[in-house]
C-alpha cells in the first residue's frame, strides 16, 4: 500500500536574526505563543542569516539592525535576493539613528518594522508581542493559503461628480504596513502640484514620525513636520500625526486647527486614522478628500464612511500594489470609495480632483 503523502504544514515559517541571545530568545518565545507561527531558523548576524536561508525556506524574517559581522541594513538586499518572496520585518530600539535606518530599510524593500522593548526588564513586552505577532501573521498570509473555491469579496465604488464648490480644501492620508515607500512615491508624484493642506496619519512610534516628516518634505518639496497642538491648518503644508498621539482637527474661532490627544488607542493604534478622518469630515465636509494606503487591520474604514456621509470623497490603494490589503480593503468594502487604484494612479487622480 503506498505511503500517504505528508500533510503540508500551514504555519508561517519565521527566521529570527538578532545578535543578543536574550532578545533573540524573547522574540522566539513571543512568536511561538501563536499556533499559526513556527520559528524555523535563528541567527546572530546577517551573514549567518544568509547561510540559514541557503538551506531553509522562510516566509518572514525578523531582522535586527545593529549586529556584528553583517548588520541588518547590509543583509536586507542580500536576503531579498536569496529568497525574493520573503517578507522582512526590521526590529530596532527607538533611537533617532535606528528610525532613520529603519526608514531606509523600508525604502530598500523591508515590509515593516517593530520597535524592540528594552532588554532590561523587557519594558513594553506585551505591546511588542501583540504588534510583532500581528505583523508577522499579516505579512505571512495569516497561516492559510486561499483555496481555489474562495470567492473574492465584491468591491463596489460610488460615482459622485465633482462640482466646483466641492473642490477639496484638505487631503487626508492614512497608512500602515508598507505605506512609507508608497508615501514617498505619492509625494514625489504630486511635487509642485498640490496647493491643499495634507493631514497624514501613519502607524508609527515616536521618533519615526519625525523622520518620516523630514523624508516627505524632501520627496514632496513642501513643508512637512510633526503636527503641534493648536497650530492652524494652512494650505501647502503637511501635518504628520506624532507617534503616541491622535491627530484631529478642531476649531479656533472660524479657523481649523490641529488638536492632539492621548485618548485610548483605536485599532490598537495611537495615532489612529479614524479619529483624524472623523474630525476632518466634521470640519471640512465636502471639502475633504481622503486616501487610504496599504496597511494591516481596518483602521480608516469607519473614518472613510464619515467622510462620504459628510459629502467628501475617498480613494483606496488596490490589492495588487498593497503590501497588506487590510486598511484599504476594509475601506473599499464600505462600497463608498470613488475608486480603487494602483499606487501609480493615485497621484493623477488626486491631482485631477484638487485642480
Amino acid at each position: 500500500m503506498p505511503e500517504a503523502a505528508p500533510v503540508p504544514d500551514p504555519r508561517i515559517r519565521v527566521m529570527v536574526v538578532d545578535d543578543s541571545a536574550i532578545v533573540r530568545g524573547l522574540i522566539v518565545q513571543t512568536l511561538e505563543r501563536d499556533p499559526a507561527l513556527r520559528v524555523v531558523a535563528r541567527a546572530a548576524n546577517g551573514e549567518a542569516a544568509l547561510t540559514e536561508l541557503g538551506r531553509t525556506a522562510v516566509d518572514v524574517v525578523v531582522l535586527d539592525i545593529e549586529m556584528p559581522v553583517m548588520d541588518g541594513l547590509t543583509a536586507l538586499p542580500l536576503i531579498l535576493q536569496r529568497q525574493p518572496d520573503v517578507k522582512v520585518v526590521m526590529a530596532s530600539t527607538l533611537t533617532r539613528r535606528n528610525a532613520r535606518i529603519s526608514l531606509q530599510a523600508l525604502q530598500a524593500g523591508a515590509a515593516d518594522y517593530v520597535p524592540k522593548p528594552e532588554t532590561g526588564g523587557l519594558v513594553g513586552a506585551e505591546e511588542f508581542a501583540r504588534e510583532l505577532i500581528a505583523k508577522v501573521k499579516a505579512l505571512g498570509g495569516g497561516g492559510a493559503a486561499p483555496t481555489a473555491t474562495t470567492a473574492p469579496t465584491p468591491i463596489t465604488t460610488r460615482t459622485a461628480p465633482l462640482s466646483p464648490p466641492n473642490r477639496p480644501q484638505v487631503v487626508a492620508i492614512g497608512g500602515s504596513t508598507g505605506a512609507p515607500p508608497a508615501l514617498m512615491s505619492l509625494f514625489a508624484d504630486l511635487r509642485g502640484e498640490l496647493e491643499q493642506a495634507v493631514l497624514l496619519t501613519q502607524h508609527m512610534p515616536p521618533t519615526f514620525t519625525a523622520m518620516l516628516a523630514e523624508q516627505l518634505e524632501r520627496a514632496g518639496g513642501r513643508p512637512a513636520a510633526e503636527a503641534r497642538d493648536g497650530e492652524p491648518v494652512l494650505p501647502g503644508r503637511v501635518y504628520v500625526a506624532p507617534g503616541g498621539w491622535h491627530m484631529t482637527v478642531g476649531q479656533s474661532g472660524r479657523v481649523p486647527v490641529i488638536r492632539l490627544n492621548q485618548e485610548a488607542p483605536e485599532h490598537f493604534c495611537r495615532p489612529s486614522v479614524d479619529p483624524m478622518l472623523r474630525s476632518a469630515a466634521a470640519a471640512y465636509g465636502p471639502g475633504l478628500l481622503a486616501v487610504i494606503l496599504t496597511g494591516m487591520g481596518a483602521d480608516g474604514a469607519e473614518g472613510c464612511r464619515a467622510v462620504a456621509e459628510a459629502g467628501g470623497r475617498f480613494v483606496v490603494q488596490d490589492e495588487a500594489t498593497s503590501v497588506v490589503w487590510g486598511m484599504p480593503g476594509a475601506a473599499a468594502k464600505t462600497g463608498l470609495a470613488e475608486a480603487v487604484l494602483p499606487l501609480d494612479q493615485i497621484a493623477p487622480w488626486v491631482r485631477r480632483a484638487c485642480a
